[in-house]
């Protein structure tokens, strides 16, 4: 059940509306002293007790902004829920914090909220549930948080604290802030922490790193203006960057880990609005927040109940993190921040602009990858990196808006692991492994290149370019014992497949080729050498889809050197011309790539690492 159903989202009271049509399913799973939210009896790696919190704290994210210039009726909820939670005689007491607790990411909408709304969340409190509140917030001043964006949550806290003149620890807050701006690689780009290979670029930079910079700008900037200039600049050239990866209709490319909070997608948007900042038109701005969310809102991702599932665009738990409780999606609550501008805000006041004209190809080095425009098709090419979150959400070699990815099943063997958009390989012909992170890496235009060693003795030197429709793969595999490959290419619903006459499978010349109602996706050798075949994948395993199939090349390669190449494309609605594509031609020493139209496009050697 959709609890926005009817809701146009197009003006400000269509959003206001929406926070309360999201809020409202969720809390009626409260508990009798409202601070604690269950909703499902699905789980975390985390104690119950910080989930239950999560279901309590993170509509805040969405309430608070919306309590600045509208009138809430969640205020008494809030306040009856901060003070049994904060109590240490409350059967609801959320009980004190260890190091690295998932309660101290909870914090932060309540060090929000006071910022925000103190005259709902703090005036009302007598003395002594104050104190109560102030204690067990300062508890993030004692704890070990995670050394990446987590450091934000001890800055939003004592901001929040400050604002109301309570007790609170500024030179801890300074000292988060100075180790987080080490996290910064220029251009506006940041890493989620450390810059190693554990922590690649994702949504956690514009949804994490920017939307709290930029709250600690908007809130604390007074005191601290050198900073909170840095973080405009930063945020300011970084939307120039990000634009890049949403498609016209609002979609964003689904890669790496959290894609569950969804519209938090939106929440760079809407906090550069907040933050005042005009680097885009403000009809630009407000066009691509509102169309990320009515896309999002349009989708299949409520429960029976109205509540958000977890999953993608779709409820999902084999897409998930173990960090996910059945509260986590609610952290998209942080879109609906630009609700806290007063109604006249030029935010507020623009129409909704279409994307600007952007190229077709845009690379984008701090973020290893190219950006792919074309009529109806926004994918990545992407260099894989390793996580601890999911293998499959930062290793394949494309992702799009209209395909997304797929994890790996349940059932071990060939076509059975997410190999769509991937080189899997397999030393056995059972259990496969796709690239981790790459030893070397090199982004030249819009050719991606990297080597990959997935086991001793066996080596894997591997090129990336676009020539739209199609992109183009070319490998070479040093190997010193035998080695089964499988190389598939975009996922492809397989919704209509009841009536045979909708569905084409063409597995034959080195070409594997599907045709369903919702378009088309193939994948061609090069050279004729592999075996193509249209792999069905496990269920729920595409993030997009339910059900999907994957055209893929297979291979077995013994001990020496191979070149392998292919020509990758997939349309949404089936109109890309499949028959004229790119050329690939073995030489003497490596594979050269011409486009469609007879210009040279790689020329790959062995000497290019």
């Amino acid at each position: 059940m959709n609890p926005t159903t009817g809701n146009p989202l197009q003006t400000r009271r269509d959003f206001e509306r929406a926070v309360s049509q999201l809020v409202e399913p969720l809390l009626t799973h409260a508990s009798p002293g409202n601070a604690r939210v269950r909703p499902t009896a699905t789980g975390a790696h985390f104690p119950a007790v910080a989930a239950e919190l999560e279901g309590f704290a993170r509509p805040l994210w969405g309430v608070a902004p919306l309590g600045v210039h509208s009138d809430v009726d969640y205020w008494s909820f809030f306040r009856t829920g901060l003070t049994n939670g904060t109590d240490p005689s409350h059967e609801e007491y959320w009980g004190d914090v260890d190091d690295h607790s998932q309660k101290l990411v909870e914090m932060a909408a309540i060090g929000v909220g006071l910022a925000l709304t103190p005259e709902h969340l703090w005036e009302p409190l007598s003395e002594p549930e104050r104190n109560r509140l102030v204690s067990w917030l300062n508890q993030i001043n004692d704890a070990e948080l995670h050394d990446c964006n987590w450091l934000f949550f001890r800055v939003m806290v004592n901001v929040g604290l400050r604002s109301v003149g309570a007790r609170h620890d500024w030179e801890q807050t300074q000292s988060a802030l100075d180790r987080l701006e080490t996290f910064y690689r220029g251009d506006g780009w940041y890493t989620d922490g450390p810059d190693d290979e554990h922590n690649p670029v994702d949504y956690y930079v514009p949804w994490a790193m920017h939307v709290y910079g930029l709250l600690y700008a908007a809130v604390a900037g007074e005191d601290d203006p050198e900073r909170a200039d840095r973080f405009r600049a930063r945020a300011e050239k970084f939307a120039t960057a990000h634009i890049h990866w949403f498609d016209e209709t609002g979609r964003a490319l689904p890669y790496g880990r959290s894609l569950t909070y969804r519209f938090a997608q939106a929440s760079f948007w809407g906090t550069l609005a907040f933050a005042g900042l005009d680097s885009l038109s403000w009809g630009v701005v407000r066009g691509l927040w509102a169309r990320n969310i009515r896309w999002w809102l349009d989708q299949p991702i409520f429960t029976d109940g109205g509540l958000l599932s977890v999953g993608y665009r779709y409820p999902s738990l084999k897409v998930s993190e173990t960090y996910n409780s059945p509260n986590s999606p609610y952290w998209a609550m942080k879109a609906f921040l630009p609700l806290a501008l007063h109604p006249t805000h030029p935010f507020w006041q623009a129409d909704e602009e279409p994307l600007p004209d952007l190229p077709e190809t845009t690379a984008q080095p701090e973020a290893e990858k190219v950006v792919c425009r074309d009529d109806d098709h926004l994918f990545a090419l992407s260099l894989t990196r390793d996580s601890h979150h999911g293998r499959e959400k930062y290793t394949k070699f494309a992702y799009s808006t209209q395909f997304a990815f797929s994890v790996a099943g349940r059932t071990p063997g060939p076509g059975q692991a997410g190999h769509d958009s991937a080189l899997a390989l397999s030393l056995d012909g059972d259990q496969f492994k796709i690239p981790a992170s790459f030893t070397q890496t090199r982004v030249d235009g819009s050719t991606l290149a990297a080597r990959w060693n997935p086991w001793e003795g066996v080596s894997v030197e591997t090129w990336l370019a676009p020539d739209l429709p199609w992109h183009v793969r070319v490998h070479r595999l040093q190997t010193d014992r035998v080695v089964h490959s499988e190389e598939g290419g975009f996922a492809l619903d397989k919704t209509g497949d009841d009536t045979a006459a909708n569905v084409t499978h063409d597995s034959q010349n080195g070409t594997a080729l599907a045709r369903y109602p919702n378009g088309v996706s193939g994948i061609s050798d090069g050279f004729g050498d592999r075996t193509p075949a249209v792999v069905v994948d496990d269920p729920n395993t595409n993030l997009n889809y339910a059900r999907t199939v994957v055209p893929t090349l297979r291979a077995t390669h013994e001990p020496g050197e191979h070149w392998v190449a292919s020509a990758v494309m997939a349309s949404p609605d089936g109109s890309a011309p499949w028959e004229r594509g790119p050329t690939l031609e073995r030489t003497a020493d490596g594979v050269v790539v011409e486009t469609a139209n007879g210009d040279r496009l790689l020329d790959c050697r062995p000497d290019d690492f």
